[in-house]
This record gives structure tokens, C-alpha cells and sequence, in this order.
């Protein structure tokens, strides 16, 4: 085995490029865009109450917590790939770790995770990062304003 200073030199990602702001941008929008479909994608009609994929999967006893967990974890590798400092990583693990504890109590975990959203928190810990490290330029928009732009949405 060959072992570099930086890893395993074997690896796939030895050799792996930093982002540039295209590419950050777009795997942050990518992430945001998982976020969403896995916490917030549908609403409770005659309510304001969002639930996504996640919230869906967790009804299913046993294996529908563990699926769940696994989608979240994707978008931990995802955003552990841009290269986020380990504390706000250990963060993010922690919002996964605390949704998927707690969801799998019966009922009241599936409340919980409606409620929690634990990756539309790490998007935002994503995205306040990468704004305050200059990382991130939205041109003067904030995300609000783009979707509204993009969806047409008059305010």
C-alpha cells in the first residue's frame, strides 16, 4: 500500500481539484436542491405543513429510518467533498445523527422529523459558511429573491 502525506495515494480522490466558484455554486444548489425533495418537498393539503421524501420514508418501520439516514448521509459526503472545516462538519453530523435518534421513535419521531429538517439546516450551515469565507457571491440576490425570479413569483 502506498500511503502520500495527504492519504492513501490510491485513492480516487489523491489527486481530486479544489472547486472553483462555478462548480462550489453548483454543488451547493445540487445539495440544496436534495435538501429540499428529502424535507420540504410536499405540503399537507389545507395546511402550511412541509414534508419531503424522508418524512415519507420513516412511516416504513425499521428500514424506512435507516434508508432515510442514508440519503442524509449522501449529503454529508457531498459536503464534506467542498471541503467544509470539521467543526461545522461534526455540526452537520449532528443535526443528521439527532433527526435519525430521534425519528425512530414511533410517531413522535416522525413529527420530529417534519418539524427539524436536518438537511435544510445543513444547507444553511453550507451556505452561511461558504458566504462568510467569500466563497459564495449570489450577486446581491438572496436565495429567496432567485426563486421568486425564477418561479415568477411577485411579491
Amino acid at each position: 500500500m502506498n500511503f502520500s502525506r495527504a492519504g492513501f495515494a490510491g485513492s480516487q480522490f489523491a489527486d481530486a481539484q479544489p472547486y472553483d466558484a462555478a462548480s462550489r455554486r453548483a454543488a451547493l444548489d445540487r445539495i440544496d436542491m436534495l435538501a429540499t425533495l428529502f424535507d420540504t418537498a410536499f405540503i399537507l393539503p389545507g395546511t402550511n405543513v412541509r414534508f419531503g421524501v424522508e418524512s415519507l420514508l420513516r412511516l416504513i418501520p425499521g428500514i424506512g429510518d435507516a434508508i432515510a439516514s442514508v440519503l442524509s448521509c449522501y449529503l454529508l459526503y457531498e459536503a464534506r467533498q467542498l471541503g467544509v472545516p470539521r467543526l461545522l462538519f461534526a455540526r452537520m453530523v449532528g443535526n443528521v445523527m439527532l433527526e435519525g435518534v430521534v425519528g425512530a421513535v414511533p410517531l413522535a419521531g416522525d413529527a420530529f422529523d417534519v418539524f427539524f429538517r436536518a438537511n435544510r439546516r445543513n444547507v444553511a450551515l453550507l451556505r452561511r459558511h461558504f458566504a462568510r469565507a467569500g466563497y459564495l457571491n449570489l450577486g446581491g440576490l438572496l436565495p429567496v429573491q432567485i426563486a421568486r425570479l425564477f418561479l415568477g413569483v411577485r411579491t
